[in-house]
């Protein structure tokens, strides 16, 4: 039985590659659209308050998970 569990991992499928391919592409591409609207429109002293901004929530959200994890 583990060898037929094995023997199916073992097998790729086309579809699903394609699929993880495309999504990794489609991803750079927003990344790279991303990056040139804030080159091209100033958007950098805007973004940075932002990433500033979220530094203290995302850390205490952080904490709190990682309280939660070791209690367990």
């Amino acid at each position: 039985m583990a060898e037929e569990v094995k023997k199916e991992e073992k097998k790729v499928d086309g579809k699903k590659i394609a699929s993880t391919i495309f999504k990794v592409v489609l991803g750079l591409a927003f990344l790279g659209l991303a990056v040139y609207l804030m080159v091209q429109w100033g958007w950098w002293r805007e973004t940075w308050k932002l990433v500033k901004g979220c530094a203290g929530p995302f850390l205490a959200l952080a904490g709190i998970i990682t309280l939660a994890i070791a209690k367990e």
